[in-house]
């Protein structure tokens, strides 16, 4: 298949955030409290949310907000400063109390969340790890730091085991590599019952490695590529259903569209893994809504997937909403997927979260126009009701991460 005229502008453009080599330490927070930046909101009084943490990658910041009452609140001491530009973020599973973020310095720091969301530098200002993490995610134990990056070796994926508080516990990092052409890192995805960590890897497909909290990665394992379904495709996100005992995976690859040359959204049968054959939901491949699916929330209800589609480095993006039902069977389940409504977000969506309250879909876009979207939910469609930016813009939002 041929890639059409805008994926190949939209290829060709993409921002390369490309890091430095000196290795700093990041500071606490910014010099003074700044409130956040211009907001548009018609948000219901009555709505709060939990607390939530934007990485802003131009101005290499964490961002940290709730919303109380219906009006965005900046954490006290946010915006809180990096000495080098992030890459990732993660936070601890509930109940929480540790945030992490990865630098291109390179070096994962590691935050406590204390009283109203607020952040803290732990680990003595020290790096709990000096991988260069593209992606990064806690395991459902709160035991394992996992990440994922490029290395001579291939694509290497670490599981960094950390105590109780949230620090690098000395013990052996499990790490484990596999040599996959033209790959690049974009995203990692823990499967809810902890069995199996996803990682979205551009043209080179989408990774699927086995996990045990007991014993990550242990010699000889194995791990599944599933190649992008379209030639010249690319893997450019990963989500997993978060049921207990997981019905779907979800991919987002360009080119996937069975309708022409657009992104579209995958989602195989998570019960088909290691069998002879992946099998998909009917409906899959769906037209995701745009040209790059670059991030995918299938919300904690689990009946509704939502996913931030890119149209290029000048054009607004959107968020496609998406329906699962179960067309079987208790004994025999057989899952559809269905597109529903689409709403307006900023230009090349670049996160997506549900806040712990279960109240908004936040989004966030690294070419602005708004940085920081939040939606209402109902039956599947959103409502936009705020607007705003997340610094002195141009910020380059990369990533958002809400609190359990």
């Amino acid at each position: 298949m041929k890639i059409g005229k805008w994926a190949r502008l939209l290829l060709a453009a993409a921002p390369l955030l490309v890091g430095f080599a000196g290795v700093g330490f990041l500071a606490g927070c910014g010099d003074f409290w700044q409130a956040p930046g211009t907001t548009t909101t018609t948000t219901p009084s009555t709505l709060s949310s939990g607390n939530f943490y934007v990485l802003n990658y131009a101005t290499m910041q964490i961002a940290g907000y709730s919303i109380a009452s219906g009006a965005l609140a900046a954490v006290t001491g946010s915006p809180y400063t990096l000495a080098a530009a992030p890459n990732a973020i993660a936070i601890a599973p509930s109940p929480g109390g540790f945030l992490y973020v990865s630098t291109v310095a390179p070096g994962i720091y590691l935050y406590t969340v204390g009283s109203g969301g607020v952040l803290t530098l732990g680990n003595n200002a020290q790096a709990v790890s000096q991988d260069p993490a593209a992606a990064m995610q806690v395991d459902s134990t709160g035991g394992w730091l996992v990440d994922a990056f490029l290395s001579i070796s291939g694509v290497t994926l670490d599981a960094i085991p950390i105590t109780s508080t949230g620090v690098y516990s000395g013990a052996k990092v499990e790490s484990v590599s596999f040599s996959i052409t033209n790959a690049a890192v974009h995203q990692l995805a823990f499967s809810p019952d902890n069995k199996n960590v996803f990682v979205a890897l551009g043209t080179g497909g989408t990774l699927v490695v086995p996990f045990s909290a007991s014993s990550p990665f242990p010699a000889g394992i194995t791990a599944t590529t599933i190649h992008p379904a379209a030639t010249g495709g690319s893997a450019l996100s990963v989500a997993v259903d978060p049921s207990s005992t997981p019905r779907l995976f979800y991919i987002g690859e360009t080119l996937a569209s069975p309708a022409g040359d657009s992104g579209g959204l995958r989602a195989l049968n998570y019960s088909s893994l290691g069998s002879s054959s992946l099998t998909q939901a009917s409906g899959s491949p769906i037209a995701s809504g745009g040209l790059a699916p670059s991030s995918i929330l299938p919300i904690s209800g689990g009946d509704y997937v939502y996913v931030g589609n890119g149209q290029g480095t000048t054009s607004s993006g959107n968020i496609a909403g998406f329906t699962v039902t179960n067309t079987g069977t208790s004994a025999a389940p057989a899952y559809t997927i269905a597109a529903g409504s689409t709403i307006a977000a900023g230009t090349q969506p670049s996160g997506l979260a549900e806040d712990s309250k279960g109240n908004f879909v936040l989004a966030v876009a690294s070419g602005g126009n708004s940085d920081l979207d939040a939606y209402t939910m109902s039956s599947g469609t959103l409502t936009s009701v705020l607007t705003a930016t997340t610094g002195t813009d141009p910020v380059q939002a990369i990533a958002v991460a809400a609190a359990p």
